[in-house]
């Protein structure tokens, strides 16, 4: 993958999840729920197969567990801002929310973003599992800039700078190849992925419901993220 595709690719994600949000709220919203348990599968298997190993084929496995350990946490931590954006949703309990709410929000999504991008340096498969990670968030985030009511320069803003982090973290990824502290990142990117992918598919659906379509996605992405 060229340089320009890598850093590119997650600028198109984000630019085809405000399209396509724009374009579900006259349609329906059910390709919405198909593509977050394929993207979340994709995104588990990948990291599975390829970026844990990667991790663990080196020497200093606690250090790297307990950074991967690390990512978890801080995206459950990202998450009490976000409130769950990451994986397809925001719950929304709050009342009255003010601006320092919405605020919170943006900045945990740009964390998550920037950190998730690190990895991407020399993987492609992983670059096409957080592009299409991106595609479903990118939508939320637009419903919820919309519900802000932001001006539209400012929610330009917004959505242009999420856009801009993932690129933002490839460079940091780049800029520290060869470093120790690298492995360290991508590390917790790991379990940032870990994190995100597994709540996604371990949302149930209403009343516990059986969905042959979502679990015919799951196993979709992950038969093509095992022969990719």
């Amino acid at each position: 993958m060229s340089a320009f595709t890598l850093f590119s690719f997650p600028i198109i994600a984000v630019l085809i999840g405000v399209i396509l949000a724009a374009i579900l709220e006259r349609f329906s919203k059910s390709a919405l729920w198909l593509l977050l348990p394929f993207s979340g599968s994709f995104l588990l298997s990948i990291t599975l197969f390829e970026l844990l190993p990667e991790l663990f084929s080196q020497p200093e496995t606690k250090v790297i567990s307990l950074a991967v350990l690390l990512g978890i946490l801080l995206q459950i931590f990202l998450e009490f801002f976000s409130k769950g954006a990451e994986h397809g949703h925001i719950h929304l309990s709050e009342s009255g929310q003010s601006s320092a709410y919405f605020s919170s929000v943006f900045l945990a999504l740009f964390i998550h973003a920037f950190i998730e991008g690190s990895p991407l340096v020399h993987n492609q498969n992983l670059s096409f599992a957080v592009f299409l990670h991106k595609i479903p968030v990118s939508m939320v985030l637009f419903q919820f800039v919309r519900k802000a009511k932001l001006s539209s320069l400012l929610s330009t803003t917004v959505i242009l700078i999420f856009a801009l982090m993932t690129p933002l973290g490839i460079l940091l990824g780049k800029s520290l190849e060869g470093h120790p502290s690298q492995l360290y990142l991508n590390a917790v990117s790991a379990g940032i992925f870990l994190h995100v992918s597994t709540v996604i598919l371990f949302e149930s659906e209403k009343g516990h419901r059986f969905n042959s379509k979502k679990i015919a996605a799951i196993i979709s992405a992950i038969v093509l993220a095992y022969f990719l």
